[in-house]
């Protein structure tokens, strides 16, 4: 029995990913022409596009209008089945991963964050800018209830070794991340045009008496990182809410 012929398409789309991986066709590189790219194959224009958006959906290409199919940056994985700082899973996964402190002082929160930790307390308001592999990815705005990290050096180092540091325990953590969008003053901290897609968490720290202890804000772009976890039989609980 004769096996069936792989379509042409996944053909191509194997050939244009084994180049990707190999470092053949680096990162932010432009493939050529689609039609110069079809005929090097032999196959027509559809049969290229089906697999220029195979490889999209895969993460490998990105297709911009009117400039060219380009291939993708890597993206660093934001991992929801770990607690511990950003930093430190990025490191763990082979990132180069910088901070940048745009503020760190005491300061009375806002109100959405003083009903967070039951009433007015001052607090630490944290403010960082994220680099993975040299590019701001990540902004983080964080209120932490103790007032010993304003004088903390948390430019490389973990804000959750730093209150293990002070006796302070991080036992669990809520996060909710949704889809949003860069405004005009994330955009240019984040260097990206405003309204440039992002994930917006929203996360909660608790201690071990279930004191919240930071109230924090990220904003990742999505084309720099991918949300990832890995699901067993009662092992991670996460919810589905509509907007």
């Amino acid at each position: 029995m004769t096996a069936p012929r792989t379509p042409k398409y996944r053909v191509i789309a194997r050939d244009l990913s084994t180049k990707i991986r190999d470092g053949e066709l680096p990162p932010g590189s432009a493939l050529p022409p689609q039609k110069e790219l079809s005929a090097s194959y032999g196959v027509t224009l559809a049969t290229l596009r089906q697999a220029l958006r195979q490889l999209e959906e895969d993460g490998l290409l990105s297709q911009q209008p009117g400039r060219g199919t380009f291939v993708a940056e890597p993206r660093a994985a934001y991992r929801l089945d770990s607690l511990r700082g950003f930093a430190e899973d990025l490191r763990a996964q082979g990132q180069t991963v910088s901070t940048q402190i745009l503020d760190q002082q005491a300061a009375w929160p806002p109100s959405e964050v003083a009903a967070v930790f039951g009433g007015p307390v001052h607090a630490v308001r944290l403010e960082r800018l994220r680099f993975v592999a040299g590019r701001p990815a990540v902004h983080q705005l964080s209120w932490i209830r103790e007032s010993a990290v304003a004088a903390a050096d948390l430019s490389g180092n973990s804000l959750y070794a730093t209150l293990a540091d002070l006796g302070v325990v991080v036992h669990r953590a809520a996060e909710v991340i949704r889809p949003g969008a860069l405004d005009a003053t994330l955009a240019d901290l984040l260097r990206q045009p405003e309204g440039t897609p992002a994930f917006i968490s929203d996360r909660i720290t608790f201690g071990l008496d279930d004191t919240p202890l930071v109230v924090d804000r990220a904003t990742i772009l999505g084309s720099a990182m991918e949300i990832r976890t890995e699901r067993t039989v009662g092992g991670l609980s996460m919810q589905w809410s509509r907007l």
